[in-house]
């Protein structure tokens, strides 16, 4: 569960410090570089909840283990690829591979729960997500290691490893299938039926037009947005008169407080990932370090992530915790706007330890409202959603660091993207001060504690 789960954050994070030597090896600016970003979080915002609903109606095995094989698949891609373009299609498929695994493990935790009858999964949530959260701050150092070694191509070679020990635990550890998954129909014929296919593709078509969008934000494009909106309605309409929807509009319409934890991960990861890849870039180009040493500069972020992760998974709510997430991401965002080419490098490590409060906190806090909130018979498919919302968040954190940047990354892009990283932090405070069901959440996890 933990090893396919951070399959993810690892090809997310990792690629970080690599854009700058790929674009130097292919010719291409950062304009063009910033695909490799976007890519991955296209495919996978897309495969997201389609392969959650998919682990909902036959259990995560199957699904499992073809996704994380095609993770090898793609690192050779990669590793191999002459091209810019060989590379984007490599991250596609790194997108797609890595899908399965985060709701995959919710969806055993659901299934473990309801067998036990103990509906107390904080251990498990947490180490969840310590482990991908230890991944997805280390990600930059690792890529800075292997790129040392081994140069960019390094960092898609991992996969194969990685890819060929998660099959082979799956193989080995992950329960066959014997009956019908919680929520799905007895035979495989039925479980087919329900797929709905329609609502899928017109989900498909909605989002990627989004995305393409927010990839390359311009006037000329708003056919895109249209269009994104005319495959929004029809796939509310579909859904709505389907007998069994691939995502339950009626039910997701209901469930306020679901809806409410969905835009706090979009506005959450506006500014997580916009640090993320905005900040290494200008530590890079900006303030001239290496790609090692851009990674080693986020070293605090990941130990103080590690331990804030730790820690806070012991206490119970969820409320706290984003109260305080959103407080360090401010104050983080307000030290950037104070960086300059010749800011002394303390100051930078300091930058990464005050995102390292949210980053350990944010996002075991939003796992955790969807496992408490969810329809247990979606779980899988919520926990798709979650992630897709969150790979909204990363694109316009993408949008905004390349036009912030534009073909160099200096630090009067990085003050502009600064800005942008505020605003959306500060929407994550309101959103969290005047949601007053998060005080469910924090008294079900009391009760299911007890």
């Amino acid at each position: 569960m933990l090893l396919g789960s951070v399959l993810n954050p690892v090809n997310s994070t990792i690629v970080a410090v690599a854009l700058v030597p790929i674009g130097r090896a292919l010719g291409a600016p950062a304009s063009q570089t910033a695909w490799l970003v976007s890519a991955l979080y296209l495919a996978t915002a897309l495969g997201q909840p389609v392969v959650g609903r998919l682990v909902d109606l036959f259990g995560p095995r199957r699904l499992f283990l073809l996704s994380t094989g095609l993770v090898g698949v793609a690192g050779v891609v990669g590793a191999l690829a002459p091209g810019l373009g060989v590379l984007i299609g490599a991250r596609v498929l790194l997108g797609f591979g890595t899908c399965a695994g985060y709701p995959a493990a919710m969806a055993l935790v659901r299934s473990e729960a309801e067998r036990t009858g103990r509906d107390s999964p904080g251990g498990v949530l947490t180490a969840l997500a310590v482990a991908n959260q230890t991944v997805a701050v280390v990600g930059p150092l690792l890529g800075g290691l292997l790129i040392a070694v081994g140069g960019w191509r390094a960092t898609f070679a991992l996969n194969v490893p990685l890819s060929v020990a998660a099959v082979a635990l799956g193989l080995l550890r992950l329960p066959r299938e014997k009956r019908a998954p919680v929520g799905g129909p007895a035979r495989r014929g039925g479980a087919v039926a329900r797929l709905d296919l329609p609502g899928m593709g017109l989900f498909a078509a909605m989002l990627v037009s989004l995305l393409l969008f927010l990839m390359n934000l311009h006037l000329r494009d708003w056919y895109l947005l249209a269009l994104s909106a005319a495959a929004g309605a029809a796939f509310a309409v579909r859904e709505l008169r389907a007998t069994t929807p691939f995502i339950d509009l009626r039910v997701l319409g209901g469930n306020t407080p679901l809806l409410a934890t969905y835009g706090r991960a979009l506005v959450a990861y506006v500014v997580a990932y916009a640090f993320l890849y905005g900040f290494t870039q200008w530590t890079e180009e900006g303030f001239g370090l290496t790609p090692f040493h851009a990674g080693l500069a986020q070293i605090p972020m990941f130990l103080l992530a590690i331990g804030v992760s730790v820690v806070s998974g012991r206490s119970r709510g969820v409320r706290g915790k984003l109260l305080i997430g959103a407080a360090g991401q401010i104050a983080a965002c307000g030290v950037i706007l104070t960086l300059t080419g010749d800011s002394p490098l303390w100051l930078l490590l300091l930058v990464a330890l005050v995102f390292g409060v949210p980053q350990g906190l944010n996002n075991l806090a939003l796992q955790n409202s969807v496992y408490f909130q969810a329809d247990p018979a979606r779980t899988a498919s919520s926990a798709g959603l979650l992630r897709t919302f969150a790979y909204i968040g990363s694109m316009v954190a993408s949008a905004a660091t390349a036009a912030s940047f534009g073909q160099h990354a200096d630090t009067g892009g990085l003050h502009r993207l600064a800005w942008v990283m505020l605003g959306a932090a500060v929407l994550y405070l309101v959103l969290t001060l005047f949601d007053r069901t998060l005080g469910r959440v924090d008294t079900r996890d009391t009760r299911t504690a007890a």
